[in-house]
């Protein structure tokens, strides 16, 4: 059963696959907004408030990667799930470094983008009612639920996928950790696309903890990474 009224941005332009979508989206009790354009999106989006946002890459005026980027840097925790083509590889990785969470390629079977939102709502609604974990990393608190890293000086605002990762590697600390195994926990599947995109997250939380007293995010070449955390007690 679908998270109650969970609101859905849904972004087609094609008119079959979109209704097909919406019918069985609101079947099993999601409010859904559909339209076929990403200006109209992006106005949408602006003008209410989603849990989740399900967008197409190619669409007439702005696209759906240009949308993904609008739209995270506006919300750094919404899910934002890409309909992908099998040809277009290249948008997939784009789609990744503008914000994108997760992508299905089309044609897909209506089960599985079920199971995608279900995740992505679940995780949200958990993340809301959960208490706080905040786990020190070198001057940072790192809260999790409310994707910060926060020092004396400074606060960060996280993505989701950002969070999710680097949830992963502060409880797993100077541990041998295989990509497979990051893959599985954190992204739910193993496939090439989604290393690249893990290696693109890799690289903000890099980025995030530089300068870091006693941390460093080792890559293992062939395995996977390391996150040395000095503090840590294993």
């Amino acid at each position: 059963m679908a998270v109650s009224k969970a609101k859905i941005l849904f972004v087609e332009d094609d008119p079959t696959l979109a209704f097909v979508v919406k019918s069985k989206l609101e079947q099993q009790g999601y409010e859904v907004t559909h339209t076929v354009d990403g200006d109209n999106a992006w106005n949408l989006f602006m003008k209410n408030n989603f849990d989740l946002c399900m967008l197409d890459v190619l669409l007439p005026n702005k696209g759906g990667l240009w949308l993904a980027d609008q739209i995270r840097k506006k919300n750094d925790h919404i899910p934002i799930l890409l309909l992908t083509s099998k040809t277009l590889d290249d948008d997939k990785i784009e789609g990744f470094k503008s914000g994108a969470d997760d992508y299905i390629t089309k044609p897909f079977n209506i089960q599985e983008l079920l199971l995608r939102i279900e995740v992505f709502l679940r995780r949200t609604k958990r993340k809301n009612i959960a208490e706080p974990e905040v786990i020190r990393l070198g001057n940072y608190d790192f809260d999790y639920a409310n994707l910060t890293l926060t020092s004396l000086s400074e606060k960060k605002q996280l993505t989701q996928r950002e969070a999710d990762l680097l949830f992963f590697f502060a409880t797993n600390p100077n541990k041998i950790l295989k990509r497979e195994d990051i893959l599985l926990q954190v992204w739910g599947k193993e496939d090439y696309f989604l290393g690249r995109s893990m290696d693109v997250f890799v690289t903000k939380i890099r980025k995030h903890i530089k300068g870091q007293p006693g941390l460093e995010l080792q890559t293992l070449h062939g395995i996977g990474f390391k996150f040395i955390n000095e503090a840590a007690v294993v």
